[in-house]
């Protein structure tokens, strides 16, 4: 394999950034909405039943997040994820349209037309999780259909081993080699989660984030964890790496930090 040196690999994804964001170094924040029975919730680890619900109406969520200027917003239908079937699509449907940014959706992606269905009702991105290890010919004819741009991959680790089934099984499949093997399919985003820091507020896995980064040459959105304005600084710090984005759910709905802090502390420095 040609040798390829990490500069010209930080250019290679930075080559391929979408549009709504060339020329802006800055960290893109995804305020998370995690939807469960048409709710707005957040769950400790995956843990069905540590369900906390923080909203009724997760339209109107996804709307103030958008006024308060966030660049994507990150949607999960955990019915579908759990089940494999779309209990929240209608809703995410209504997100969409009542917002004018960028949506990036998944749980139970687990067939073409699942993804077409959501790109259709106008999603930017479509998140396959448990199909890309189940069915990962799923993944090759999502992106030849779709575009490397519409589709990320969920990699969800439990001690560094592949999560499936809204985390609900454990493979032994380890999360590096996976992520690897998904760039090699043309895959160029991935959403990394440690499934121990989520929805824990104990700051997101450093070390195995910006590693997997490095070894598989994806751009990563990290996952998990986030708690204070100085995990966000120092993710933004492994940019060079290859980690381009964050997903932040609890710290915003607890009152940890605002929207506007967030975006300030992952600007342009």
């Amino acid at each position: 394999m040609e040798y390829r040196n990490h500069q010209s690999t930080i250019r290679d994804r930075k080559s391929a950034f979408p549009s709504c964001y060339v020329g802006s170094a800055a960290m893109l924040i995804f305020p998370a909405i995690d939807l469960k029975n048409g709710r707005c919730v957040r769950l400790l680890r995956g843990a069905a039943a540590s369900e906390k619900i923080y909203s009724d109406e997760p339209k109107a969520i996804a709307q103030a997040f958008a006024a308060a200027g966030a660049p994507w917003l990150h949607v999960v239908d955990l019915d579908a994820a759990f089940s494999g079937s779309g209990g929240n699509r209608r809703m995410i449907r209504k997100i969409i349209a009542a917002v004018d940014i960028p949506v990036q959706t998944g749980g139970g992606m687990r067939s073409l037309q699942d993804i077409a269905a959501m790109l259709d009702s106008g999603a930017r991105r479509v998140v396959i999780g448990t199909a890309a290890v189940t069915n990962p010919e799923l993944v090759e004819q999502a992106l030849a259909r779709f575009g490397a741009e519409a589709i990320a991959i969920g990699i969800d680790a439990r001690d560094g081993r592949v999560a499936t089934q809204g985390w609900t099984a454990t493979s032994e499949i380890e999360a590096i080699p996976f992520a690897q093997r998904m760039h090699g399919l043309g895959v160029r985003w991935t959403i990394y989660t440690d499934i121990a820091r989520d929805g824990a507020l104990l700051g997101p896995n450093l070390t195995a984030t910006a590693e997997l980064a490095r070894r598989s040459k994806l751009n990563v959105i990290a996952s998990g964890g986030v708690a204070r304005l100085d995990d966000l600084a120092a993710l933004r710090d492994l940019e060079d790496d290859g980690v381009i984005g964050v997903i932040i759910g609890k710290a915003l709905y607890e009152g940890k930090f605002t929207l506007a802090e967030a975006l300030s502390t992952v600007a342009a420095v």
